[in-house]
């Protein structure tokens, strides 16, 4: 069986001038390598074809495969993760992880957290703020989280992310905005523990592969898994894995969001603790990094006693069981 791997390969875009901060969600060598050493591994034959622009060509060029293994995050706009399956859904390709519709959806923060809501699956209130006149209309109460709606990897979150009154609200607007011009999420803060859940297979089938607790060291930007705690988290975070009824509270939560999400095969889903302890969604991570080492869902499995070979296999099994 042949399996097309497309996926943003970082140094690719470095090399085009991007910086640092504007490729961190794209992917680096190692990673590829492992899930095309563990594709291989599990008796599959693996065929490199990269970011979007090369799929393609790829498919211009008559080229076909039997499944894609996608890790594509994209570059532009509030589809840029919803571009590569909706380009193999034409084809007829099937893919691993979810579909145009959810990518679309769960990069947008605020659109995600009213599906949540509405399914009755606790999240914390927010208001939506696109351009400065919108900043006056935020009526929730303080202290507030304010960051970009449609970004990952902690971009834009930093030690002033947590707004305690409305003229540091409206600073920390009027600073982002101009950056991420797509716009901003105002939420009110969880003050409690900060936890990951990670999660293998589709609907009813999904499960639960552990509740990760991301601990904050005193080196640590303050109140949240910032843009800089998760690039140089080593001193700054740690992690330790919970196993008591609070974590099948935060399990609870965090499989209804992704079932109510409609999320396929594998990834995360981040919860905060409220001021009686309750758990929250904050938000979903559909196509969670996979870099063996330091990315949260393979740590997760590594505590779990689960190989990076046996967690590609939950992948490829979830998809494969689609099609």
């Amino acid at each position: 069986m042949r399996i097309g791997l497309t996926y943003d390969l970082r140094e690719v875009y470095l090399k085009e001038g991007f910086s640092e901060e504007e490729t961190a969600e794209f992917d680096k060598e190692e990673t590829v390598f492992a899930i095309e050493e563990a594709l291989r591994g599990l008796g599959y034959e693996t065929d490199r074809i990269g970011h979007v622009r090369q799929l393609v060509k790829r498919l211009s060029g008559n080229d076909r495969w039997d499944m894609v293994f996608n890790i594509c995050e994209g570059m532009y706009g509030i589809g840029r993760e919803a571009q590569v399956p909706a380009l193999l859904d034409a084809y007829k390709i099937p893919y691993t992880f979810s579909d145009p519709m959810v990518l679309a959806l769960t990069l947008h923060k605020g659109m995600t957290k009213r599906v949540v809501r509405d399914n009755g699956i606790p999240t914390p209130d927010f208001a939506l703020v696109e351009k400065e006149e919108d900043i006056a209309k935020v009526d929730l109460p303080y202290p507030l989280f304010v960051k970009p709606y449609a970004e990952g990897t902690g971009k834009g979150i930093d030690a002033r992310s947590k707004v305690n009154d409305q003229e540091s609200m409206e600073s920390t607007c009027r600073m982002l905005l101009p950056k991420y011009k797509m716009g901003l999420i105002v939420e009110r803060y969880l003050p409690g523990r900060e936890f990951t859940v990670g999660i293998a297979g589709t609907g009813e089938s999904a499960r639960s592969l552990g509740v990760m607790e991301v601990l904050f060291t005193r080196q640590a930007e303050a109140h949240a898994y910032s843009y800089l705690n998760k690039d140089d988290y080593v001193g700054r975070v740690n992690y330790s894995m919970l196993n008591d009824d609070l974590a099948a509270k935060c399990e609870a939560v965090a499989l209804g969001a992704w079932r109510a999400l409609d999320c396929r095969d594998a990834g995360r889903i981040d919860l905060r603790l409220d001021h009686l302890g309750n758990p929250g969604f904050i938000e979903v991570n559909p196509l969670a990094g996979l870099h063996p080492i330091h990315s949260d869902l393979p740590i997760i499995c590594r505590f779990q006693g689960i190989s990076f070979l046996n967690l590609i296999q939950m992948i490829m099994e979830s998809a494969m069981t689609r099609v």
